[in-house]
């Protein structure tokens, strides 16, 4: 009988921390997500996408099965010098303020692509985010496969492509 009651109460504490972190992940609203649409022979290429959480927290990663490395990156200017670098630590989501990901700033980096990303398709790819407790949670979104943002998404920009 002891061992019953302990199964179902692990049972209960694996159920409720499974649906905090869904709730948690449910915190960031993810809008106007996109991936750049590729041609042949081409390795990388950016997703990007507006994202709002209701608490603070990260971008700390993200996976797609269509590439072999995704990270999450920004581009700046150094002095004359456009520079993309990964974000180690990830990207801070401040509490209830809009991050536009898009072409030219932050993004979502697809490398080492498994096949072309074409027009007019759609890709998965998991977000991974971690709250001010250091709990991770992942959303899972398929992104639709466009040349540019969609009306209404991230714009703005260059429109040429990455290069590692």
């Amino acid at each position: 009988m002891l061992w019953i009651r302990n199964t179902l109460s692990a049972a209960l504490v694996a159920g409720f921390a499974a649906m905090a972190g869904s709730a948690a992940a449910q915190s960031v609203e993810v809008n106007h997500a996109w991936a750049r649409a590729t041609v042949q022979g081409q390795k990388a290429t950016g997703a990007f996408m507006t994202l709002t959480s209701a608490t603070p927290a990260r971008l700390v990663g993200a996976s797609s099965p269509v590439a072999g490395v995704v990270e999450v990156h920004e581009m700046k200017m150094e002095g004359d010098v456009m520079k993309m670098r990964a974000l180690a630590s990830g990207l801070d989501l401040p509490a209830g303020k809009a991050v536009e990901l898009k072409p030219g700033g932050y993004h979502v980096m697809l490398m080492d692509l498994k096949l072309p990303l074409q027009k007019d398709t759609t890709i998965p790819l998991t977000l991974v985010f971690r709250d001010a407790k250091g709990v991770e949670t992942r959303k899972d979104l398929k992104l639709p496969v466009s040349f540019s943002a969609p009306a209404g998404g991230p714009a703005g920009g260059s429109q040429g492509q990455h290069k590692h």
